[in-house]
């Protein structure tokens, strides 16, 4: 499989310092399990899906940990504004 993704430095404006997370764009078909995986292989703090919007929303994201799913932390939607 291979899935590209963008890491981003969060915290900081010098590249490979700050507080790292890994952004996937588009990737609605990946299920559950899938990306829990990848978010365990990264072994970053945050790993970001960024999915198709539902319900009239403009966006919608999931966000892994290497163990459990969160359900809105700070950091990773920071970081993922940066990208998106």
């Amino acid at each position: 499989m291979s899935l590209a993704y963008v890491i981003v430095d969060v915290f900081t404006d010098t590249p490979l310092q700050g507080n790292q997370l890994a952004v996937f764009e588009h990737w609605s078909s990946l299920s559950d399990y899938q990306m829990q995986r990848l978010a365990r292989q990264l072994n970053l703090p945050e790993t970001v899906f960024l999915l198709p919007a539902e319900d009239g929303g403009d966006a919608r994201m999931r966000i892994f940990t290497p163990a459990p799913e969160l359900a809105f932390p700070v950091h990773p939607v920071l970081g993922t504004s940066f990208v998106a």
